[in-house]
């Protein structure tokens, strides 16, 4: 495969995995004014244990799985090493569903809210579907076919969205409660994950793949694909579970500990509104998560390594502080246009500031899986979860959802930094210069200035300020302080021509920094 064809298949997946995850951010909001902050916050106590499903199946197993067929191109190999890594998944599968199907009631309590246990229950099946969709798209990564999975990713979020939206609005018109909705949503899930299913078998029978062989692995070869599997299959999807694991924490942790604190039937409701910052960080942060998936398997090539890690962080340094001060300056707005109200002012601003510390997170730990560490990025995110709990466990009894924004504030700073530390051990100079921070502090600050002075003088406009008004405020805000953004990075110079030609309309900004060179 030429290098054409390889960054044509990378760039493809790329897209896919940007689509799946505006998506999958963007579908929260109108879920949310469906169900309202309670049935919201049901939704977002349930979700983790499908977003671990998600990336385990999308990002972890498919990569491992491609990793070890293309590593031999005998199509008898290809279909052994398919097989024995079904086997292993099924075994895992099985465990997975047993441990939440019959679980149910046990984790339902330990968050604090019993009558979760059916909504756990539906979403366990859909761990009975791993092998399957994890080995297909793993087997047509690993023969450097990239539409079959880039296909049934997009396939699989659309109609998961579709699903979810649709059921959980005419079950709640039909009169039923905010957890049976809940229940249905998560269905809607599962529909998604069998959609996925039904592209990956239709591209197979496309191709008249016959996926029998009398093919035995030796045994030394077994032991290695099982290994392989049961260590990089988890390892290599942990930039896409961070946040996932982050409200994991939250979903075991933050009801009870509301309830101590006496907020009792109110905990919910607070838990609820709290869990809108989520999307927030989703949103902030999908332009590096993909750029970081993009970075993984070009890292691999020499060449690119240090050109490519130096890129990769600026860039998600400058997306990542832009993206945090500009959704603060215009947080009310916001989240008035997506949520009908201002409630968790503080909460969401603690939590949008996080996005800075996410882009870089994940960015650090997609590096390091591209040099080949594939542990120390588990170190990285079993540290950021046990800070995060322990935190949760001091700062919501005193604070309650604002505490628990601290608490996630502070983890992501601890990830941060443990990943800069391991990050800058391998590289000859500073992976961000003092220069190239202060000119993109410069930048973020005179588009907060503009920002806040285009909210203030809006806000005397002699019209009705309701929620029409506040989403045309931040509709506008947005194309403002992107803009004002945008051209002081160019004109400080913080990417050079050559980077600034690689990113859409480039040729135009590279016009504009040579302007100001002139």
């Amino acid at each position: 495969m030429g290098r054409k064809d390889w960054l044509r298949g990378a760039f493809i997946l790329t897209l896919a995995a940007l689509f799946t995850k505006i998506l999958s951010a963007f579908y929260r909001i109108p879920y949310q004014n469906i169900a309202g902050d309670v049935g919201f916050y049901i939704y977002q106590q349930v979700y983790p244990f499908y977003g671990i499903f998600l990336a385990l199946s999308t990002y972890g197993y498919p990569v491992a799985i491609s990793k070890l067929i293309a590593q031999n191109k005998q199509p008898t190999y290809e279909f052994a090493v398919a097989r024995l890594s079904f086997y292993f998944l099924s075994f895992i599968s099985v465990i997975m569903f047993s441990i939440l199907y019959f679980g149910a009631s046990f984790f339902a309590i330990m968050m604090g809210d019993d009558q979760l246990a059916p909504l756990i229950r539906v979403i366990s099946f859909a761990f009975l579907l791993l092998p399957f969709t994890s080995v297909l798209r793993g087997y047509f990564q690993g023969r450097e076919e990239m539409i079959p999975t880039a296909v049934s990713q997009v396939v699989e979020q659309f109609i998961r969205v579709v699903a979810i939206l649709f059921l959980s609005f005419l079950l709640l018109h039909r009169g039923f409660t905010v957890y049976e909705a809940g229940a249905g949503a998560m269905f809607g899930s599962l529909i998604g994950s069998f959609a996925a299913l039904f592209v990956l078998v239709a591209y197979m029978l496309r191709r008249r793949m016959n996926a029998y062989t009398g093919i035995q692995l030796p045994k030394q070869e077994k032991r290695k694909v099982l290994s392989f599997l049961a260590i990089h299959g988890v390892t290599i999807c942990l930039a896409n579970m961070v946040l996932v694991l982050m409200q994991l924490v939250d979903s075991f942790t933050l009801l009870p500990l509301l309830r101590q604190a006496g907020l009792h039937e109110l905990a919910k409701t607070a838990k609820g509104i709290y869990d809108r910052g989520q999307p927030f960080i989703q949103l902030g942060t999908v332009a590096a998560t993909s750029f970081s998936l993009a970075l993984v398997p070009m890292l691999s090539r020499k060449q690119t390594q240090r050109e490519g890690v130096y890129t990769a962080v600026r860039v998600a340094f400058v997306i990542g502080l832009g993206a945090a001060v500009g959704l603060v300056c215009i947080l009310k707005q916001a989240n008035i246009m997506l949520f009908k109200d201002h409630a968790g002012a503080i909460e969401l601003t603690i939590l949008s500031i996080c996005i800075l510390f996410t882009s870089l997170t994940l960015t650090f730990i997609a590096i390091l899986q591209g040099i080949g560490d594939v542990f120390r990025p588990l170190s990285i995110v079993c540290i950021g979860m046990v800070t995060k709990w322990v935190l949760n466990i001091w700062f919501v009894p005193l604070w309650h959802t604002v505490g628990a924004a601290m608490a996630t504030f502070f983890a992501y700073v601890v990830m941060c930094t443990s990943a800069l530390f391991y990050v800058q051990k391998q590289m000859s100079r500073p992976l961000l210069s003092f220069v190239t921070v202060i000119q993109t502090m410069q930048a973020a600050t005179v588009m907060a200035i503009i920002l806040i002075g285009y909210i203030m003088l809006t806000n005397e406009l002699p019209v009705h300020q309701g929620r029409l008004f506040s989403s045309l405020q931040a509709i506008v805000g947005v194309f403002i302080g992107a803009f004002v953004y945008i051209i002081m990075v160019v004109k400080k110079g913080v990417f050079d021509e050559k980077e600034l030609l690689a990113i859409p309309l480039g040729r135009y900004l590279t016009n504009i920094k040579q302007r100001k060179a002139g």
